[in-house]
Parts: structure tokens; C-alpha cells; sequence
């Protein structure tokens, strides 16, 4: 086990170090940043300061190598907009963007799993029917439709839930978030359900899938045979067995609700990291955008680890190292 993370890391390092160069690569072939930082009735002598300001008037490998060293040390650069440092402003950003995100998962996962239990129990029931329509709908609704007419809906017209912004926050054991609030609750609900309407029906599909394959096994049948109720042969035998797969596609799919995120932010005009980025990209803020993107890259090598490792903790037949632990 020891040996696979050490692999896995230096596997990591590499990745980091080439999607760096691409990104940076890429960004810099994107527009002009001082043409959104200066007047553009300014003379070219103060166009000229200003770019050599922010070191853009460095051949683009120089601006990498010191961007690249300054990463080392865990500095990213200062946003061009805000004048502060890119990962500070990312890791004050994250909390609204992370609190939204395990909200849309736990909601996927109460809704979904069920739902997929029940629709691979009953394979030929109307109410599976009912339920893997309604999936095939989660999967080719666009999230920024459902969330406008969300809003025209339960804001607009019914006026229950409030149209945009994260509401009141509260602490608990330290932690900042919008559950901890009445008001913050009716914040959170809309776009997290929009967010997570895509992944109920995911979670469906495989739970559904999953519950038919299981329950076709051997030791299913011996169950019954034993006399094992229902209810029980699903907590302890059926169980068991869906959620190997399941928690892998869904810390490959949290990762997603956090790096692709932006149009329900967007919409919501939640205050988390897609609007953050999406206004860096308007605003051509190139160190926010690059640490942004390495952000996600890191996340989804450490999430991808992470899932690795509980998938050998929950199935011992799985040989991370490719041999006998």
C-alpha cells in the first residue's frame, strides 16, 4: 500500500508539472490582459508600465519559469483584478463552492440511491418506469434552464425560496457554513437541487444496474433459501456489494460538481469558485484562471487516490500493488 501512494504521488507530480505547462501555455495565446487593466484612451508609456508591472512584457518562458518557482513555494501570482494573492483568493472561494457541492451529493445520494434500489428490485413495476423516465429527464434537462426556471417558479411566482447569493452563514465547531442557518437553508436549496439533478439520475442508473446484477448471484438465492427477509438481504448482502462502484463514480463525479460548477454559481450567483473564475476569465486574470485550473487538477489526482485506497479497504480482493498485501 505504501509503495502504490508513494508511486501515485510522484505519478501526480509529473501530471501537475505538464498540465502546468499547458496551462500556462494556453492562457498566455488568450487575449491581452492590460487591454482590460488600463483606459483605453491611455498614452502608450503608461500601456507599457503597466505591463511591465505585472511581467508581461517578459518573453512567455521567462514568465513560466517564475511562475513555476514561485509555485514551489506555494505562490500562484496575484491577481491581476483584486491585486492579491490567486490561491488565497481560491482557498477563501472554496468553502462556498464545497459546502454547495457536498449538498448536491447528499442530495443525489438520498434521492438516487433508493430510488435505484427500488427500480432494480422491480424491474418491471410503472413506478420504474416512472423513475428511470424521470432519470433519462436529470440527464438531458441543461442545468442553466432548470435553474432560470427555478427561479421564475419558487421565486418569482411563488415567492418561498430568495433569488440569488449564499444567505446568512453560522459557525459550528468552527466551521462557517449556510446549514447552520434558517436563512442560509433557503439559499442553499435551489441550487444545490439544480446542481444535483444530474446526479440523482446518475446515481439511479448505477444503483439500478448494480441492484440486477447482485440480485441474480448465488449467494442472493442462498439467502432467500435461508429464509432472510427482504429488508435484510438489502442492508447486509445487496448493499455491500452496489457500493464499490458506486463510491468510485461518485468521488470521480464530487470532483466534477466542484470544478464544473460555474453555471449554477452563476445563476445563483453563488459566491464560490466557478463565479470567481468565470469573472477571471472575462476579466482576462490569467493567475487566476491558471491556479484555478491546477486547483481542479490536484483535486481529481487526490480524490482519484483517495477512491483507490477505499476501494481496497472495502474489497480486499482488489491488489492496489499488484500483488499479496
Amino acid at each position: 500500500m505504501l509503495a502504490f501512494v508513494i508511486r501515485r504521488v510522484l505519478q501526480s507530480v509529473v501530471v501537475l508539472f505538464v498540465m502546468s505547462l499547458i496551462v500556462f501555455s494556453m492562457i498566455n495565446l488568450v487575449g491581452d490582459p492590460v487591454d482590460m487593466l488600463v483606459n483605453p484612451e491611455s498614452l502608450p508609456d503608461e500601456i507599457e508600465r503597466v505591463r511591465r508591472d505585472f511581467g508581461l512584457d517578459q518573453p512567455v518562458y521567462v514568465q513560466y519559469w517564475r511562475f513555476l518557482t514561485g509555485a514551489l513555494s506555494g505562490d500562484l501570482g496575484n491577481s491581476f483584478v483584486f491585486g492579491r494573492p490567486a490561491l488565497a483568493l481560491i482557498i477563501e472561494r472554496f468553502p462556498a463552492t464545497l459546502e454547495l457541492a457536498t449538498s448536491a451529493l447528499i442530495i443525489a445520494v438520498i434521492i438516487g440511491l433508493p430510488l435505484g434500489i427500488y427500480a432494480g428490485l422491480n424491474p418491471s413495476a410503472w413506478g420504474t418506469r416512472l423513475i428511470m423516465g424521470g432519470s433519462i429527464l436529470g440527464i438531458s434537462i441543461p442545468t442553466f434552464w432548470l435553474g432560470l426556471m427555478m427561479i421564475i417558479v419558487f421565486s418569482v411566482l411563488l415567492g418561498w425560496l430568495p433569488v440569488s447569493g449564499r444567505g446568512e452563514t453560522g459557525y459550528f465547531l468552527g466551521i462557517e457554513s449556510s446549514i447552520f442557518t434558517l436563512d442560509g437553508l433557503r439559499h442553499l436549496i435551489m441550487p444545490a437541487t439544480n446542481l444535483a439533478l444530474f446526479k440523482i439520475a446518475i446515481v439511479i442508473r448505477l444503483t439500478r444496474a448494480g441492484t440486477e446484477e447482485v440480485m441474480r448471484l448465488d449467494f442472493i438465492k442462498f439467502a432467500r433459501a435461508r429464509g432472510l427477509s427482504q429488508r435484510r438481504i438489502v442492508r447486509f448482502h445487496l448493499l455491500p456489494n452496489i457500493l464499490i462502484p458506486i463510491i468510485t463514480v461518485l468521488a470521480i463525479e464530487f470532483g466534477t460538481l466542484i470544478a464544473f460548477a460555474t453555471v449554477t454559481e452563476s445563476i445563483f450567483a453563488w459566491p464560490g469558485l466557478g463565479k470567481l473564475v468565470i469573472d477571471a476569465i472575462i476579466n482576462l486574470d490569467r493567475p487566476i484562471v491558471v491556479a484555478y485550473l491546477l486547483f481542479v487538477v490536484t483535486l481529481f489526482l487526490i480524490l482519484n487516490l483517495v477512491v483507490d485506497i477505499i476501494y481496497a479497504v472495502l474489497d480486499p480482493r482488489v491488489r492496489l500493488g499488484g500483488g499479496e498485501q
